[in-house]
């Protein structure tokens, strides 16, 4: 099966950087109401762009009038962000970016985009939540790598309690420790270079902050 990366504008943060073009490369795009603001800054054109458009203005809409577009209602039971995501899956999609995904007014939908990459990651699709400047990715039981620069920041939030979290390749190692829910333990890590991660049991949200080498 032919391997295909969608990424999601969404409407929070979104700065453009050579991490963010780099992961981008390849992408087909789909844009999520207003997060069709970032396709200016990204220089993409969007191959749909879905939503009830209560937060696009006119001037954004004759922008992009060549793009197709879906329209829903406000009063709808999904956010416009995961009709985007709905759309992604329909047409292909094997792994996802969520571009403007952290940060913004909406503190809710930002909370919310980051619990659907866990339940997307859970049925099988690969996600990342981004802002360009911090990212986000699903942690599940088994093991990932995470490329991130020498002295760049991240954490662990765990949704859940979690066990036999292992990381490697970070100033403050752990190795199959038991993180209780709600626990600090995995706050302000440093890397020292791609980090590894290895988990038995429950769900976590590693945030990156790939820029930020204030522990370095």
């Amino acid at each position: 099966m032919a391997q295909s990366t969608f990424t999601i504008l969404l409407g929070g943060t979104l700065t453009r950087t050579e991490r963010l073009a780099s992961q981008l490369s390849g992408s087909r795009f789909i844009a999520a109401d207003g997060g069709m603001r970032h396709a200016s800054t990204l220089g993409i054109v969007p191959e749909l762009w879905v939503g009830d458009f209560d937060s696009t203005d006119d001037a954004l809409l004759a922008t992009f009038a060549e793009v197709p577009r879906e329209s829903y209602p406000a009063a709808k039971s999904a956010t416009d962000g995961e009709i985007a995501v709905e759309a992604a899956v329909a047409r292909g999609a094997t792994s996802l970016i969520f571009a403007g995904a952290l940060g913004g007014t909406r503190s809710d939908h930002a909370f919310l985009h980051l619990l659907r990459a866990v339940a997307i990651a859970e049925e099988g699709l690969p996600a990342l939540m981004t802002s360009g400047e911090e990212e986000a990715y699903p942690l599940l039981p088994g093991a990932r790598e995470i490329d991130l620069p020498k002295g760049s920041l991240f954490s662990i939030l765990g949704l859940s309690a979690l066990s036999g979290l292992s990381i490697e390749n970070a100033r403050y190692p752990l190795d199959g420790f038991a993180l209780p829910f709600g626990s600090s333990r995995t706050i302000s890590n440093i890397a020292e270079g791609p980090v590894r991660f290895s988990l038995k049991s429950g769900r976590a949200v590693i945030l990156a902050r790939p820029y930020d080498l204030s522990g370095a």
